[in-house]
């Protein structure tokens, strides 16, 4: 896909289209809300601690790496396998719908556009799946 700027996943055209730093961090923030309020992810909010501070911020840092801006995660926290992180935990179809959900309905009410919503869904829908598939559930 294209943005008016160039291709997205190319450089830092995703990082500029979701808004920077300031931009990923509202999208997570968003995210987490949901994630407290809906329903349907109860299971995949009891995987989180009580106190989501260092949650969001490693979210928001991954992101901010993951769309092409600065590498903020490995910087704090070094490298990552994001699908054997999450092995341990317990993550089937179910979960991984209402994290998508959870995600779809934060990336809906952002200011993107909306090409780079869908490009955006379609790219988080990668890692989510890949979470499902070595969590063995």
């Amino acid at each position: 896909m294209q943005s008016k700027n160039g291709q997205y996943g190319v450089g830092d055209n995703s990082y500029k289209m979701a808004g920077g730093l300031a931009g990923i961090t509202q999208l997570v923030d968003e995210f987490y809300r949901n994630m407290n309020e809906f329903s349907s992810s109860k299971k995949i909010r009891d995987m989180h601690p009580g106190d989501l501070t260092d949650s969001r911020q490693k979210l928001a840092y991954f992101l901010s790496g993951w769309l092409g801006g600065p590498k903020l995660y490995s910087e704090h926290y070094g490298s990552i396998n994001i699908p054997a992180a999450h092995k341990h935990l317990s993550v089937g179809h179910k979960e991984s719908k209402a994290w998508l959900y959870c995600m779809q309905q934060a990336v809906e009410n952002q200011p993107y556009a909306a090409d780079f919503k869908v490009y955006l869904m379609q790219q988080l829908s990668v890692p989510a799946e890949r979470i499902r598939q070595v969590s063995g559930s």
